[in-house]
């Protein structure tokens, strides 16, 4: 594996990294049980800035990592022009602001439909939940499913994309 293919790997695992941080940080906010009922008891606290910066980092490193080595390979594998990781920077900076508008509209979905009474928890998380606090779950429910969706689809659309755009070099 090249220097470079190893800095897109890096900044793939950084890029996420501080996406899930920063989302979390918004997340644990609205709902602190999404991460304290639904999700194992890793860190033993309640504090949201404390929750999001721990959950951001677990439950997006290893996402990362695997983008960077899909995408160091779309980059760089091959007799074709290669791309540095640095060209990589703006397609993951768009990559990570889709994720977060469809996190937002998504969690405000879930919010909404949540307090209308149209969906709801499943119930092995609504029985440990007061059912006020039911949409604010369901928001950070549907915000982190968007995220993960927008990201799989877009990191598979982004390396199909840096693959192509080497052929136009």
């Amino acid at each position: 594996m090249s220097v470079e293919s190893i800095k897109t790997v890096l900044v793939c695992i950084a890029a996420a990294i501080l996406y899930g941080v920063v989302h979390d940080q918004f997340t644990a906010r609205i709902c602190v049980e999404y991460f304290t009922v639904f999700h194992p008891p890793v860190f033993m606290t309640q504090s949201p800035t404390l929750l999001g910066l721990g959950w951001g980092i677990i439950a997006t490193w290893w996402v990362g990592a695997f983008l960077g080595i899909l995408l160091a390979i779309a980059a760089r594998a091959g007799a074709r022009s290669k791309l540095p990781a640095m060209a990589l920077v703006g397609p993951i900076g768009r990559l990570l602001l889709a994720m977060a508008v469809f996190a937002v509209l998504s969690g405000l979905t879930g919010f909404l439909l949540a307090r209308r009474g149209s969906i709801a928890p499943p119930e092995w998380v609504a029985s440990s939940l007061a059912p006020s606090a039911y949409p604010r779950f369901m928001a950070d429910w549907w915000a982190h499913g968007a995220s993960y969706a927008v990201g799989l689809i877009g990191g598979i659309v982004l390396c199909v994309a840096q693959y192509r755009r080497r052929t136009l070099r």
